[in-house]
């Protein structure tokens, strides 16, 4: 079976799901600190894109509007019932991040925590999350990118293989997924983990 198809990650994430939140535990405060540098307002509408078993609920502010995508069930299961349990109200749906079914200009922020490293198509999938963003609106990325217009080194390349196969790719360019669009990158640092992860934070345009 082809590793970077919307099947696979279904298959393998359907898998992980009851472990994930172990799997995942040293990135949460990482996670935690992405989610701060957006600032977010109680009044903002955000989309979790690649919501997973809904750990990013633990770390937003009390907001009045959260919907949650994720496109394997299992995961969007486990997000619902985090959400129940921390008293949030939350549309958690299944979707394909590549294609967003919601209407332009739909969100204040969007929230893309390991997913663009996993998604087949992760420059359609950014390309969509601009669509649904307001202008001015934010992108809050927490992922593993290699550094700003640079390609991937030795170790990541020697990784990559097996990492696709077991979870994420880890050779990609946040700059290159980002295109052409009309985005601005407000913040750009290393996350930890020998440089693997990246905090960014984009900012869509004002038009």
């Amino acid at each position: 079976m082809p590793m970077n198809t919307n099947r696979w990650n279904r298959l393998r994430y359907s898998f992980y799901t009851p472990i994930y939140d172990k799997i995942v535990r040293a990135l949460e405060p990482a996670r935690k600190k992405s989610i701060e540098k957006a600032n977010l307002d109680q009044s903002d509408k955000v989309l979790i894109l690649g919501c997973g078993t809904g750990l990013d609920l633990l770390y937003l502010p009390k907001l009045n509007s959260i919907s949650a995508i994720d496109i394997t069930k299992s995961m969007v299961d486990q997000t619902t019932r985090r959400a129940n349990e921390l008293g949030l109200e939350v549309d958690a749906r299944v979707m394909d991040g590549q294609n967003l079914e919601f209407e332009n200009a739909a969100f204040d922020a969007v929230i893309l925590h390991l997913i663009l490293a996993v998604i087949p198509d992760p420059n359609r999938c950014f390309d969509e999350a601009v669509r649904v963003l307001k202008p001015g609106g934010k992108l809050v990325v927490f992922d593993k990118f290699v550094q700003a217009h640079s390609k991937a080194g030795l170790l990541r390349k020697m990784l990559n293989p097996v990492m696709t196969f077991l979870a994420t790719d880890v050779t990609r360019d946040i700059y290159a997924i980002a295109g052409n669009n009309d985005v601005e990158f407000l913040y750009d640092d290393e996350a930890g983990f020998i440089g693997f992860f990246r905090h960014v934070l984009i900012q869509k345009s004002e038009e």
